[in-house]
């Protein structure tokens, strides 16, 4: 049981680091302060849940998770490019809320409140992943290889654009550089791991509902970023660990169940708030959030 337990954890930690650090590619990395970021984890599950069902094989469905979500990722830079800073920020918190209503209010599609049951296992050439072991191995495969990808950006001559894009957007104007080009292949980069995220996580939960990409996830994953140091690659991988597992321990202790969900909220609060005083920048950050 206690194995069990712990594949899961595991499990949970591998598709939160993809999550969080494809958010650290835009918001540290580019300076584009994205709320919005769960939505793409939702559109990238309902995405590769829906085609599953429809007899669509999980490969496809899984890619088609993450450039449905990127897709969108450039919608999102395309209306608010004018914006920057808290308007931003607020912009892709109405993203966010917007594509929550959608997946309630379109109940023809996403069966809205009810969910979506039933999600199969992912099947790779004939290969079915049925048990959490093995599933554990195939979000690591996916989540190293997405590491690997998002750390090969950030170290790229790609990737220092992005950082002069979010250090002087002006300065780099005056170079020749479009930097609403660059901008948009951020998000699009970022949308597109955080969509393969969600891929991953509707087919572990095989059930999801719009309840699953609301408010309090985005809480999550940029407390993740906060706490783990904006800008930095490892800040985000070692907080996704310690954020995961430390509100985990309050089941081992003796509490009514209908405390544990807002105990972990309080938790996460706490830290964001201990980090943000204590250390501004993070474990592990390089720059200050603004």
């Amino acid at each position: 049981m206690i194995n069990q337990y712990i594949i899961h954890i595991l499990i949970l930690i591998g598709i939160y680091i993809v999550l969080a650090v494809s958010l650290n590619l835009a918001l540290g990395f580019t300076g584009l302060l994205n709320l919005g970021h769960i939505a793409f984890f939702g559109i990238g599950a309902y995405t590769s849940a829906l085609l599953t069902k429809a007899g669509v094989p999980f490969i496809i469905a899984f890619l088609a998770a993450g450039i449905f979500a990127s897709i969108f990722g450039y919608l999102l830079v395309l209306v608010t490019r004018k914006l920057k800073g808290d308007y931003l920020a607020l912009a892709t918190l109405g993203f966010s809320f917007v594509v929550y209503s959608m997946l309630l209010n379109l109940t023809s599609l996403t069966r809205g409140p009810l969910g979506i049951p039933g999600i199969a296992k992912p099947s790779i050439l004939s290969l079915v992943i049925k048990s959490n072991s093995a599933y554990l191995i195939f979000v690591a495969l996916i989540t190293l290889v997405s590491c690997i990808i998002i750390y090969r950006i950030i170290r790229s001559p790609f990737g220092r654009l992005l950082e002069a894009t979010r250090d002087d957007e002006l300065g780099l104007q005056v170079l020749g550089k479009n930097t609403f080009a660059l901008k948009c292949k951020a998000m699009m980069i970022s949308a597109f791991f955080a969509g393969i995220a969600g891929s991953l996580f509707a087919h572990y939960i095989t059930f999801i509902d719009p309840g699953s990409f609301h408010l309090a996830e985005i809480i999550l994953v940029l407390t993740i970023v906060i706490v783990g140091g904006i800008a930095s690659f490892k800040g985000s991988i070692i907080a996704t660990a310690v954020i995961i597992i430390i509100p985990e321990l309050i089941r081992f202790i003796s509490l009514p169940s209908t405390l544990i969900g807002p105990l972990r909220q309080v938790i996460y609060a706490l830290m964001l708030i201990a980090i943000l005083i204590f250390r501004p920048r993070g474990l592990f950050g390089r720059i200050d959030l603004e």
